[in-house]
């Protein structure tokens, strides 16, 4: 009996030379999305040897798109990006605006119309959140001000692809696509898309944000592990096709509000976690189906065009990025992160560009053009982010132009002429003010001590002033902001900051401003807090090696206490 197998070849195919060249990539130091594009290169139609099932990819990619835009919404925050509203919104909008006007700038020279331009300018405006998240857990900064404005950053930038995503097909016909809707007026297309897209909107907010968190509750009191899983999986794919088939909004934008609703839940870290398998899984057969429909001739036929897409994702776009965060009034160090964090694209480039495509929009050297843009940009990243530090401490031995770019008339860079100079000498300088910092500036005040607090979050500097604490905006590692919260009078310098990049600048400065000042710093790692222990007599907290030693400290007192209390 002969079977149809071609379901099964082309997942094996996927998941096996994704699984190789994947280690590949990693042994290179490269992101493991790079090996997967090469894989699906290697087993798609434009190469010789063995071709998986092209039309069965694209629907496995479908399904890798809901599970992507799942993970992401249910790590959506909207805490998280009211935190950095003030540079992530404007910023990101203005940046896209840019790197758009660029990618329509490089179409028209090409002889494209301009709905193509558009499509392919939104498309090379976006980066990636996968490699963007995972560049800054490798380096610890995922929970810095500057890996948080970078993600900020990032999800505004999804926000507007979204709503891209939303927009683009009843336009399509207006912009020279293949839509059927020519005839009608563009004000009730858009007002049918809109009225949709709410009515989908609402329902998820009012309905699905009841529903699907007592649903997954439920569920769990089974206490069976596959059906809760399998309730998760379920959520995420039905609403995608549900939100599809009765609302008409893309299967993309389902998935991402069934990772809203979900993320209301207690259980939505249980969620995420038992979710992740499958989600990895399926992320990997999109990114090796994307793969699939690259054709690498176009390396040879067009390599200028080639080089123009990376020059307007790695420079184009790093350069607006840099220069808008430090018109924002926010640090060099700052500045360089958000615009390494840019200066790649990744799994919406694919989704506009594929939507695109299908909506007779954007040619298929268009999308040929973004998949080698993206896979030269995701490869150059991780060194785009090691030159960050250089470059850094490169301006910061340059006093003028460090002044030149950090707005030395920033008047939030220096105390408040009303600060009572009183409480200037012993005090502590503070660097950081996020969960860690507020516990400490919180203790302080409890029991009297004064402090200063040095945050780059301009925000919270604001909020802090208002409530009149001391406070400087900045980078602590510039010893003008160290200077300005008056370390050579101060008794501790507290590095309560995730951020250990400018850590040895900042003890370096006090050290040499207040030679007998007492350091403190939080780390990460054991090989780091020997590194600081050793070169710079500071000591060192690592946040799990204090948890522990209170969990001895209370079985310790607590197994005194049984044992006084037993009969002798």
């Amino acid at each position: 009996m002969h079977h149809d197998v071609s379901l099964i070849s082309t997942i094996a195919a996927a998941l096996g030379f994704g699984l190789i060249f994947g280690m590949v990539a990693v042994r290179l130091k490269l992101p493991a999305l790079v090996g997967y594009l090469a894989a699906g290169i290697l087993i798609g139609p434009a190469t010789p040897g063995f071709v998986a099932d092209v039309k069965l990819s694209a629907q496995l990619a479908e399904l890798g798109v809901m599970l992507l835009m799942f993970g992401v919404g249910l790590h959506f925050s909207v805490d998280d990006l009211l935190k950095v509203k003030k540079i992530a919104l404007p910023g990101a909008m203005l940046q896209i605006t840019v790197a758009t006007a660029m990618g329509v700038g490089l179409a028209h020279l090409w002889g494209w119309n301009f709905g193509a331009g558009l499509v392919f300018g939104l498309a090379l405006s976006v980066a990636s959140t996968v490699v963007l998240l995972r560049a800054l857990e490798d380096r610890g900064i995922l929970d810095s001000i500057n890996g948080q404005i970078a993600v900020g950053w990032l999800v505004v930038e999804d926000l507007v692809t979204v709503l891209v995503l939303v927009l683009l097909p009843p336009l399509s016909a207006y912009l020279g696509g293949s839509g059927q809707q020519a005839g009608d007026a563009l004000w009730k297309t858009i007002a049918i898309t809109l009225g949709q897209f709410t009515a989908f909107v609402v329902f998820m907010l009012v309905v699905g944000r009841k529903l699907f968190p007592w649903l997954l509750w439920r569920v769990a009191q089974t206490g069976s592990r596959e059906l809760f899983t399998l309730c998760v999986i379920a959520a995420a794919v039905g609403i995608a096709y549900v939100s599809s088939n009765v609302f008409g909004v893309s299967f993309a934008l389902g998935a991402f509000f069934a990772g809203m609703v979900l993320r209301e839940s207690e259980l939505s870290h249980r969620a995420a976690e038992e979710s992740l398998p499958l989600r990895d899984a399926f992320s990997v057969l999109f990114f090796v189906s994307v793969g699939m429909l690259f054709e690498p001739q176009i390396l040879l036929q067009s390599p200028w065009h080639v080089l123009a897409v990376v020059a307007v994702i790695v420079i184009g776009k790093s350069l607006a990025a840099f220069m808008l965060v430090l018109l924002l009034r926010y640090p060099v160090s700052t500045a360089l992160t958000v615009s390494a964090s840019l200066a790649q694209i990744g799994e919406f480039s694919f989704i506009l560009a594929g939507l695109g495509v299908s909506l007779g929009l954007l040619p298929t050297e268009g999308q040929n053009y973004i998949l080698a843009g993206a896979i030269i940009s995701i490869a150059l990243n991780p060194l785009v982010f090691t030159a960050v530090e250089p470059i850094s401490a490169w301006i910061r031995s340059r006093s003028e132009l460090a002044r030149k770019l950090e707005r030395p008339d920033d008047p939030l860079a220096e105390l408040p002429l009303t600060t009572d100079l009183s409480k200037l000498s012993g005090q502590v300088v503070l660097v950081g003010y996020g969960r860690v910092g507020r516990r400490i500036a919180r203790d302080l005040d409890s029991v009297g001590a004064h402090f200063v607090v040095v945050e780059q979050n301009r925000d919270l500097v604001e909020q802090l002033r208002q409530r009149n604490v001391p406070a400087v905006a900045g980078d602590a590692a510039e010893p003008a902001v160290l200077i300005q919260a008056h370390i050579a009078r101060a008794a501790v310098l507290a590095v309560a900051t995730p951020d250990t990049f400018g850590v040895r600048t900042m003890i370096e400065t006090a050290r040499a401003l207040n030679p007998g000042i007492a350091i403190l710093v939080r780390s990460h790692s054991e090989s780091e807090a020997d590194l600081l222990r050793k070169d710079q007599a500071a000591k060192v907290f690592i946040g799990e090696q204090e948890l522990a030693d209170s969990m001895f400290r209370y079985v310790i007192a607590r197994l005194a206490k049984q044992g006084e209390s037993a009969p002798h």
